[in-house]
């Protein structure tokens, strides 16, 4: 364990608790707590730690109501004691996990990453929704790169204000350059592996730009993880010392595929969920995260999920942080928010733990 990492991974412990997550509105129970706590995966990379970078994942659901450390090594490489179980949709391309009444028990889950399903313990990993499409993105950077394509000019609206249609467009582009045809050696899926991030996975999309549930994709068939997505950002970051996990030498985004990336992500529209500059002004408004250009991120949001990751710069701080959770739109106090205000208030708690005054 890096220097300063069980002190991270207890702070976002406390941060997750203050928030009292298992008291959540639920507008599908009329306004009554979450029945069961909802999942939250948590993870954070320092770079500005004073003893080098140091980093956490912690994680939370109704199986773990109080919260797991995830086992990560001092190479920050793959969780070693989750095993990551993927999220469902029925036949009627609905997420059936997280209704009210939902039985975890008569569910049949399947492991995101087969290699670890003995893990001592397990986590169903929340659909990540739009944050997806920073896996996209990554994925047209390395067409870009590769001189597949030129940069698509979807990809800003794709990102920014994460527009579905735009997705679609880069979806489809994927398929044509070859990154989304399973068994390839440079598709999106092996790259990933390649890297080490193994729970981030795009499946069963369509050469017409298909990917959501009633495409055949969606819930259940693309993954992500907390811990691998701050990996994933650890790569795409221009300022980022180099990953520790991967052996000198191993081919990843060039940097100039980072500084656009990063550029892209600077430009966000959204800050609604870590962060909420967005939603000033609503009842009952609580600051989060910095709010874009400083931290450059992505967010997801549907009545099941909300997600957010990126990274922050500035006034000291360098980090990356994702979460995904089952907190969406239906714990929204307001119909203009995209999940509870709970989300920002621990955005604001995360970025309070790695301020310079608090290290």
């Amino acid at each position: 364990m890096t220097a300063g990492a069980s002190d991270l991974a207890q702070g976002l412990v406390e941060a997750v608790r203050a928030q009292d997550f298992g008291k959540t509105p639920d507008g599908w129970r009329g306004g009554a707590a979450v029945e069961a706590f909802p999942s939250i995966d948590l993870a954070v990379a320092d770079f500005a730690h004073a003893d080098g970078p140091r980093w956490a994942n912690v994680l939370f659901s109704r199986e773990l109501p109080q919260g797991l450390v995830a086992d990560i090594g001092s190479d920050a490489g793959a969780v070693r004691n989750i095993g990551f179980d993927a999220d469902q949709q029925n036949a009627h391309h609905e997420s059936v996990a997280w209704r009210p009444g939902a039985d975890w028990s008569r569910l049949d889950w399947t492991p995101i990453d087969a290699a670890r399903a003995a893990a001592p313990q397990r986590f169903v990993a929340p659909y990540p929704a739009s944050l997806l499409k920073l896996m996209v993105a990554v994925g047209v950077g390395l067409a870009v790169q590769r001189s597949l394509c030129p940069w698509p000019a979807a990809l800003e609206p794709m990102v920014t204000v994460s527009d579905n249609d735009a997705t679609d467009a880069c979806v489809a582009l994927l398929h044509r350059v070859g990154l989304l045809t399973p068994g390839r050696d440079h598709a999106l899926n092996t790259v990933f592996s390649a890297w080490g991030l193994r729970t981030l996975q795009v499946n069963d999309t369509t050469p017409r730009g298909g990917w959501r549930n009633a495409d055949g994709a969606g819930v259940g068939h693309i993954h992500m993880t907390a811990w691998d997505t701050v990996r994933l950002l650890w790569l795409l970051d221009p300022q980022a010392p180099p990953a520790h996990w991967l052996p000198a030498g191993t081919p990843t985004l060039q940097p100039a595929t980072r500084e656009r990336l990063h550029a892209v992500l600077s430009r966000q529209q959204r800050d609604e969920v870590l962060s909420s500059g967005r939603r000033r002004g609503l009842p009952g408004w609580v600051p989060g995260l910095p709010d874009a250009p400083a931290f450059a991120h992505k967010t997801g949001s549907t009545d099941n999920y909300a997600s957010d990751a990126g990274i922050v710069t500035g006034g000291g701080r360098h980090y990356a942080v994702a979460v995904l959770t089952s907190l969406g739109r239906r714990f929204a106090p307001h119909e203009g928010c995209a999940t509870t205000w709970r989300l920002p208030a621990l955005g604001a708690a995360i970025d309070a733990l790695l301020a310079p005054a608090a290290a």
